[in-house]
Order: C-alpha cells, then structure tokens, then sequence
C-alpha cells in the first residue's frame, strides 16, 4: 500500500506491506476499538520509538486505515507541537558530558520538550477535548493550537514515551506500543533521510553524531516495558515481539 501524508509541514511518501496491514494493523485497531468501548471513554494511546522508525507515518497510516475500516473517531497526533518554543531553545543551554553546549546543538533531546505541558495535555484529554500544538518543519518552531482534538480513540506518537525518567514515565495513557530496531538500520536510514534533506555528507555524519545517534541510543536502552513491541525489519516491515 503505497500513501502519502503531510508530517509536520512536509509531505511523506511510505509503502505499507500487505500482510502487515492485514496481520497487525488491522487487528490492532479492532482491540483499540473493544478497549474503548468496554471503558465507555476516551481511549489513549502512546505510541514511542526511536527516531528512524518511521512512527510518524505509522501513526498517520493507522489514522487513515481507521477510517477506511469505519473504527469513527480514531485521530492520531505528535508529540513534536511539545518542543519548546524555538526563542527558548536559542536562549538556554543543556549540560552535555560535564559541558554546557547550547540546547539549539541536541534540539530532538527530551531537554527541548516541554513535558509537563505535555502531561498536562495527556491529563486533559482525559476530561475533554483538547487544543493541539503541532510542529512546522518549515519553520522550526511549534504552531499553537493546531489541531482541535476530539477523538474517543487517541494515539499520540513520539519518540521518548517509554523513556524510564521523571514525569515521562508519569504521563497518562490507556496503552503503549515501542518499536524497536537495530542502531544500524536505524543509522544508515537517518543518514539517507539527511542526505535527501540537501545536507552533505559530512553534514549528515555530524548530525547523526550529535543529535540523531544520542536519542536513538537513549530510546532503545533506557525505555520502560510496552504493551505491545514491534521490531522494525531489515526491509522496513514490522513484527510483533
């Protein structure tokens, strides 16, 4: 299945295998549906990963392939509309290895969000619908307000929250799903994904060793147990661990 979405001000082309749709997917939403109507209330769904993974159009795909299995009121959201605003990212700095280094160099880390707007968030989902901050990539900064979340299903994904640290692991849900994959894989795609982004080589190697590579490693090794893990395939396909 061949897709097209906007994520994040950008539009994402992505294949979607067959039998991982009929097999995994399909079958997902269905006890995301059962769930939500056995608790008579706003299902959420926090769905983490490492960057690479390809969770945002995951996310996206699940949204759109709700719809088309007719599960109403299934909507999917980000966790990037939670990063600080860039004129506070520009303005602070973060401690990194014994040494103060401008937060703008690890922009992506869990330092550049602000998780507890995001708890708070999370908690007020609980009690009715909510305003949603997004993220433009086109201009590197958050867009208040973006999105008027009114779901009975809600997934929000993101890439620390399984992350076993203060009120990360705190943050309110009904159901979490972590994809995993080799550092590897996950390497030579984030690289590709700078390469195609204009940046040169030595510009892709340098952002890896800075940014992508840290959070991918922190994602994989510091993460609290799910309630369903997915590996991330050589081919890009998903299975169920």
């Amino acid at each position: 299945m061949q897709r097209t979405f906007l994520i994040n001000g950008l539009p994402v082309s992505a294949q979607f295998d067959e039998g991982v749709v009929d097999h995994i997917l399909r079958p997902l939403l269905l006890r995301w549906q059962k769930m939500q109507r056995e608790k008579g209330d706003r299902l959420i769904i926090l769905l983490a990963a490492p960057p690479g993974t390809g969770k945002s159009t995951l996310a996206a795909f699940l949204q759109q392939l709700a719809g088309e299995m007719g599960i109403a009121g299934f909507q999917a959201v980000g966790m990037d509309g939670f990063h600080h605003l860039q004129k506070y990212i520009a303005a602070h700095t973060v401690i990194r290895d014994g040494r103060e280094i401008p937060m703008q160099r690890v922009k992506g880390a869990p330092d550049s969000f602000d998780v507890e707007k995001l708890k708070n968030a999370l908690e007020a989902l609980r009690m009715g619908d909510v305003s949603w901050p997004g993220y433009d990539r086109t201009l590197h900064d958050v867009v208040e307000n973006q999105t008027l979340v009114t779901g009975d299903i809600v997934l929000v994904e993101g890439n620390y929250f399984r992350l076993d640290r203060p009120v990360w692991r705190e943050l309110p849900h009904d159901y979490t799903v972590f994809i995993e994959a080799e550092e590897a894989q996950l390497r030579e795609r984030l690289l590709r994904r700078k390469r195609l982004s204009g940046a040169t080589e030595e510009a892709a190697l340098a952002h890896y060793a800075s940014s992508d590579g840290p959070n991918v490693r922190l994602t994989l090794a510091e993460r609290l147990p799910s309630d369903l893990t997915l590996r991330m395939l050589a081919d890009g396909k998903y299975e169920i661990i």
